[in-house]
């Protein structure tokens, strides 16, 4: 009888801590100094991301599986509404591996199949969060009546791993990594 007495408070703290795990993964991508500008009439954007990867993912990375960053990124108005297109919407898609043979590890643009090498993953995880000179949009195709945001979100794309691995991947909280979005105001 007792057990039945302690089954309510045990859901509610199960149910909090499953509330709570995915956001605490959530800030493990952290998005710093993004710059925007204008130049030649064309907005340009530099950004650093740092990856506090979990210990599964360094260790699937350590043997030699690929992890996919995508970079979410979309210019919109402001007061948009959900259904409303985006001046931009972008997919970035980076990789970083390790190969073994060489021991280097290896950051690339997807789609591709090589980029630079590094001999750290300290060095390869620093380089796979430079973003630099990216186009974002044109400043005519923007209207000087609405105020923009740029919209952005980095995260692990579990899609991306390979098949054995992704079922403890969709499970684990600790796969599901992510800045979670983050804004910044664009003025036309």
């Amino acid at each position: 009888m007792s057990g039945r007495r302690h089954l309510p408070t045990l859901l509610v703290l199960t149910l909090s801590l499953a509330l709570a795990m995915p956001a605490l993964a959530k800030d493990r991508f952290r998005v710093h100094h993004p710059q925007i500008r204008l130049e030649n009439g064309t907005y340009i954007m530099n950004l650093a991301v740092s990856f506090a990867f979990t210990r599964e993912a360094l260790e699937a990375l350590d043997n030699g599986v690929p992890l996919t960053i995508t970079t979410h990124i979309q210019v919109r108005r402001s007061d948009a509404w959900m259904w409303e297109d985006s001046q931009l919407d972008l997919q970035l898609r980076r990789a970083i591996r390790y190969r073994p043979l060489s021991k280097r590890y290896e950051v690339y643009q997807l789609p591709g199949a090589s980029g630079r090498e590094f001999v750290t993953h300290e060095a390869a995880i620093r380089a796979l969060g430079e973003i630099a000179d990216l186009r974002l949009v044109d400043q005519q195709s923007l209207d000087r009546e609405h105020a923009y945001e740029v919209q952005l979100k980095v995260f692990l794309d579990i899609e991306e791993l390979p098949l054995p691995l992704r079922p403890m991947a969709y499970l684990k909280p600790s796969w599901k990594l992510s800045s979670g979005w983050k804004k910044w105001p664009l003025t036309p």
